[in-house]
Formats: C-alpha cells, sequence, structure tokens
C-alpha cells in the first residue's frame, strides 16, 4: 500500500482542528499535523489577496486519498481548497507501516503492527 502525504490548508484554526480530528476518527488519516501562521499570496478572482492560512499535513495511503479529499471538500469553508497528494518514497519502514495499520477499517494488519511494538 502506497504512501501519501496530503498538503492542505485551512482558513483558520478552528477549521484545521475539526478538519483533522475527523480524518483521524474516520481513519481516513493516521495523523494530521497543523500548522499556524501561514501567509498566502495569491490572485482569486482578478484580485490578489494576501491572507493568514494554516497548513495541514495528512499522512494517509492511496487508496484512502479519494475519500480523503471528499470528506476535506465536505467540511470545507473555500469554494476551492487546495488538497493535494505527494508521493512518499522512503523513510522509516516502523513509521510507514504504522500508518498503513491506522487508515482504512481495522485490520488484521492494524492488530499485527501492535503486537509488533509489545
Amino acid at each position: 500500500m502506497e504512501i501519501r502525504f496530503v498538503y492542505m490548508t485551512a482558513e483558520n484554526m478552528d477549521e484545521a482542528s475539526q478538519i483533522a480530528r475527523t480524518l483521524v476518527q474516520r481513519r481516513l488519516a493516521a495523523c494530521v499535523n497543523i500548522i499556524d501562521g501561514m501567509r498566502s499570496v495569491y490572485e482569486w478572482k482578478g484580485t490578489l489577496q494576501e491572507e493568514r492560512e494554516v497548513v495541514m499535513i495528512a499522512k494517509t495511503r492511496a487508496d484512502c486519498l479519494p475519500d480523503l479529499v471528499e470528506a476535506v471538500k465536505g467540511m470545507h469553508s473555500y469554494d476551492c481548497p487546495c488538497i493535494v497528494g505527494l508521493d512518499v518514497l522512503d523513510g522509516n519502514n516502523a513509521f510507514l507501516d504504522w500508518i498503513r495499520a491506522q487508515v482504512g477499517p481495522a485490520s488484521v494488519a492494524d492488530n499485527e503492527w501492535h503486537a509488533k511494538q509489545d
């Protein structure tokens, strides 16, 4: 199962926290990092904008990405939210296995991962 990091932005901390908690509770993400205080400069509908935003980075599996995108779109205040999946090519195998075990329905893989940690 391929791993994806999902880069997203939100209007404020309340929105980011709600999205993050929902994604983890629904097992669409193993973890979501929330980084406050970002400034974004962009053009929207012909006008230059400069706004404060919150960055979120979710860790998930590739097969769960479509459901994650739909869930975020349904909770998000933006008309066109930034939600992009980035391939994870390598890393700490134990951490990548943890993501695989945490995302999706509770499974044998989840139980096996936790058993290995004991």
